[in-house]
């Protein structure tokens, strides 16, 4: 089982900084008529979920979730060809993300491991001049936040998590279960604001610190939890629903619950 839409023997090329700029120009240009539209980040979090997800989910389904407009029959893309090129280059990278969360590595510096594209937007910021960086806040408006460091990425994966919740139910396997509890958890907490001390600017080495140690850390972690789940959900394969008549799973086959042992040690004990 498959859970990308593009066969998974396909490598993709890796997508480059034009790809994401124009990924970025489209959303743009996007929120020009719908403000409500996220950012790319958040996006980068819903594919990989989508891809780590158990049960198979269509670009079609996710679109309907992302852009609710769909449903309203409301022009989201500008014309039919940004339209076409948004959807090739979600697919491409929903390919390139699946492509390297089955490719074993030992380290995430690996050119071939999973890395989301994730902006370090309050160093950004810190790199503009004063004067821009300040017009830039009263531009937002009072108690705007600036978002921490891969936060906007995890609320993207949880919020896909959370929409697919049945997809993410937690496995009846004690050992398994514990594995994919402390994997959610370590993806959980980029959720929360980045409250340690900054270090470094992934953004502009020359620019004011932005981003923690700890911040760091628990990315690196993040990724990790993100080849686990992935594991997780291809050992088990996707869920199946209720037995009814004549579709019981033979002794030998995974049970239809969702535990990962075999039907006759489970359900057909």
């Amino acid at each position: 089982m498959t859970h990308t839409t593009l066969p998974t023997h396909d490598t993709p090329s890796p997508m480059g900084a034009d790809d994401f700029d124009t990924l970025d120009a489209i959303l743009d240009d996007i929120r020009t008529r719908e403000p409500e539209t996220a950012q790319w980040d958040f996006f980068e979090g819903v594919l990989a979920a989508i891809v780590c997800c158990r049960d198979p989910i269509s670009d079609e389904d996710a679109f309907g979730w992302l852009f609710p407009q769909f449903e309203d029959e409301v022009p989201l893309f500008a014309d039919a060809a940004q339209e076409t090129q948004f959807l090739a280059l979600w697919q491409r990278r929903r390919a390139e993300i699946a492509s390297s969360l089955l490719t074993e590595v030992d380290s995430l510096s690996d050119d071939r491991a999973f890395s989301p594209e994730v902006m370090d937007t309050a160093g950004a910021l810190l790199a503009l001049p004063e004067e821009e960086r300040q017009a830039w806040y009263e531009a937002q408006g009072d108690g705007h936040l600036v978002p921490s460091y891969a936060q906007v990425w995890a609320m993207g994966f949880m919020a896909a998590v959370e929409m697919w919740d049945a997809s993410w139910a937690t496995p009846r396997d004690p050992d398994i279960a514990a594995w994919f509890d402390e994997s959610m958890d370590k993806i959980t907490a980029l959720t929360e604001d980045d409250n340690h001390p900054p270090i470094v600017n992934l953004f502009d080495d020359d620019a004011l610190p932005s981003v923690s140690q700890e911040r760091m850390n628990a990315f690196g972690l993040a990724l990790w939890a993100v080849y686990d789940l992935h594991q997780i959900a291809r050992s088990l394969g996707p869920r199946i629903g209720p037995i009814v008549k004549g579709n019981k799973p033979g002794r030998n086959d995974l049970c239809w619950c969702g535990s990962g042992k075999k039907f006759k040690k489970c359900h057909g004990a």
